[in-house]
């Protein structure tokens, strides 16, 4: 059964929360991308395809913070049936600090037959910045 393109982002931020890596990118299409189009230096502004994106979040992302929870989550349908905007605010910690997170997040994505084709996560660049810069303090 295809997955309306709700339920599609509904289950992709679980996975995102739940830091669940393979049910998150088994919610792509094969040739999905993420983008974040406001990134402080040294984060990608692009990530492509499945095994990009399972690495990426495999070395990168997963180490970097943990999500307690997503609260103020607003999912809006779109006269597109394909496009989903969600607004949410993420919560958690800095796995090698111990500090809190707290991220205001909007991101764009498409959905074509149950799967994420496009993912653009418009976060706030200054708290990333933050904790880039904190972490590489402790390191």
């Amino acid at each position: 059964m295809t997955l309306t393109s709700r339920e599609a982002v509904e289950q992709l931020l679980r996975a995102s929360r739940e830091q669940d890596t393979e049910r998150f990118v088994n919610l792509l299409a094969p040739d999905a991308f993420i983008e974040w189009p406001f990134r402080p230096a040294g984060v990608p502004g692009r990530v492509q395809g499945r095994d990009q994106i399972r690495e990426f979040l495999t070395t990168q992302a997963n180490g970097l913070v943990t999500f307690d929870e997503y609260r103020k989550t607003v999912i809006h349908e779109t006269t597109d049936p394909e496009v989903v905007i969600v607004e949410y605010e993420a919560h958690g910690t800095v796995i090698p600090t111990g500090a809190p997170l707290h991220q205001t997040i909007i991101a764009v994505l498409r959905i074509r037959d149950g799967l994420v084709v496009s993912y653009r996560d418009y976060l706030n660049p200054l708290v990333l910045a933050e904790v880039l810069a904190s972490v590489s303090s402790v390191r």
